[in-house]
């Protein structure tokens, strides 16, 4: 164990800094500081040394060179165990540095900023920063690198019971988040500026929102008991504060790996609607789907479509849920609820269910990319916010849809695209009724919907994910009761389809767009 004598402090992130400036200034380390982290300390009453000072050379080139200097660079990377080091050290008059506190320019803020300039992003480039940071991970065996606020309580704590020393393990895992850091913040550098390209001596971000490289780095968030199945080891990664993967669990079991991927499948497809809606995923299909003007009602009219598969199944809300649709979930056995927030009183409603999973969402901007690996690499494609509105749709039968119906292929086909092909919805205004997918033909799904409906398919709709290839679907789901359908096109055999319809007496719709979900 090492004793901490001197630290260098710089850093854009000032959160609880002033607690563990005072914290080590009470241990006897000499503080070595920038810009506004010295002035923030001073400010305080503590003693700090400026990096000017301990170099003998001033900040320079607008503060862009402060901490780039040999006295900086030597005083941190001299391994003390290494006599020729240390002699060199002495030759010049350099002290040693045993701590490193830095964080970095918030370059991810600079490059979400709606209209950032080629400028604003380059100077949000931090470069002491990163070189600081590097330098004294490389010499973790004498060199503590603190870059993360968070560990600034356990630092001081260790410091405090050990005589002001830190161990090597500390000192390890230390070195460990300071390389993810770096690494995290050049893969964002990269990513940002990998869109941007000069087109006639100007900037400009390129259409394609897909990188010519592809870069992850995601934190640990939580191991997982196992994957898809016990014999399979699972981690659940995150990044940013919105989404499934960043979500708060406020009781129930461990969450699995199947129920992280059926509670990402019900928030997408919630996320859907404006009003008050509810999913019930099983196995990332859903099995129930409703939006009303309640959220109770939409719970309701979910679960009625499917009760048996709705047992066990995942729930998502897009509201926040309420006492009286607590009443209602509690009637069911349920895995895991995803919602943007609970009332307290539907917590304590559900609180009587210790094992179901409770996880707060945040909503925000769903992911722009689509990330799937397959042997030897990855599948990457946009996501898909393709949306079918009434006035882009092209009415292809004799018979126009009713506005009763025209209400329910718009939400048959917004279901639709969350249901894994060969996908055949049958819905009315407001409510899934029943749902065919992934089957190996279209005209099964069609079958198999109708073989899973327990209302009643006399007057619902159809919406098919992909073109009907022959008539056979269409004529199939026409027997059963549909009266409209949607769907967009473009088979060889869509004047055989049309003519079915006109036949049948339904009215359809081609959109132009697919929802191939695989």
């Amino acid at each position: 164990m090492s004793e901490v004598t001197r630290a260098l402090l710089s850093v854009t992130d000032k959160s609880g800094l002033l607690t563990f400036a005072q914290g080590l200034a009470q241990l006897g380390v000499k503080l070595v500081s920038t810009g506004g982290t010295a002035k923030l300390l001073r400010g305080a009453g503590l003693e700090v040394q400026d990096v000017s000072e301990l170099t003998g050379f001033p900040e320079m080139l607008d503060g862009r060179v402060k901490t780039i200097h040999p006295r900086v660079a030597a005083g941190v990377l001299a391994r003390r165990g290494v006599a020729e080091h240390m002699e060199a050290l002495d030759h010049h008059n350099i002290a040693l540095i045993d701590m490193v506190v830095v964080n970095l320019y918030d370059f991810a803020a600079a490059a979400a900023k709606a209209g950032a300039t080629i400028e604003e992003l380059i100077e949000n480039i931090d470069i002491g920063g990163p070189t600081m940071i590097r330098a004294a991970a490389k010499n973790y065996q004498d060199v503590a690198v603190v870059t993360n606020p968070g560990d600034y309580d356990a630092v001081l704590a260790e410091m405090r019971s050990s005589g002001g020393g830190i161990g090597l393990k500390t000192k390890w895992n230390l070195a460990k988040k300071a390389f993810a850091l770096t690494a995290k913040y050049d893969a964002a550098i990269t990513a940002r500026l990998a869109r941007i390209e000069v087109e006639e001596g100007a900037f400009a971000d390129k259409k394609s929102v897909l990188p010519a490289a592809l870069h992850i780095l995601a934190p640990r968030k939580q191991s997982l008991r196992y994957g898809e199945n016990p014999h399979q080891q699972a981690s659940l990664y995150g990044q940013g504060e919105a989404g499934v993967a960043n979500g708060k669990q406020l009781q129930g079991k461990e969450l699995s790996y199947n129920n992280l991927v059926d509670l990402d499948a019900a928030w997408q497809l919630v996320c859907e609607f404006s009003e008050p809606a509810a999913v019930i995923i099983k196995h990332t299909n859903p099995c129930g789907c409703a939006q009303q003007e309640t959220l109770a009602e939409a719970y309701r009219k979910a679960y009625e479509a499917d009760p048996i598969s709705a047992f066990g199944g995942v729930l998502a809300f897009n509201r926040e849920l309420d006492e009286e649709t607590a009443l209602e979930v509690s009637k069911l056995f349920v895995e895991a609820i995803a919602a943007p927030a609970y009332s307290q009183r539907a917590q304590t409603v559900l609180a009587a269910k210790k094992n179901l999973r409770l996880v707060e969402v945040k909503a925000g901007a769903l992911d722009d990319a689509v990330v799937k690996s397959i042997t030897g690499g990855y599948l990457v494609q946009s996501a898909d916010r393709g949306m079918a509105v009434r006035a882009g749709c092209q009415v292809v039968t004799q018979r126009e849809p009713s506005e009763a119906e025209w209400a329910a292929l718009e939400f048959g086909w917004k279901v639709a695209k969350h249901v894994k092909s060969n996908a055949i919805v049958y819905a009315k205004a407001g409510q899934l009724i029943a749902a065919g997918a992934g089957q190996m033909s279209r005209v099964d799904s069609v079958k198999v919907g109708a073989m899973k409906a327990v209302l009643g398919l006399e007057g619902a709709v159809v919406a098919s994910d992909a073109f009907f290839p022959f008539p056979d679907g269409l004529e199939m789901a026409a027997g059963n009761g549909a009266t409209a359908f949607i769907q967009p096109g473009g088979s060889v055999k869509d004047a055989e389809v049309i003519a079915a319809a006109d036949r049948l007496g339904v009215a359809m719709v081609f959109t132009g767009m697919r929802h191939f979900r695989h």
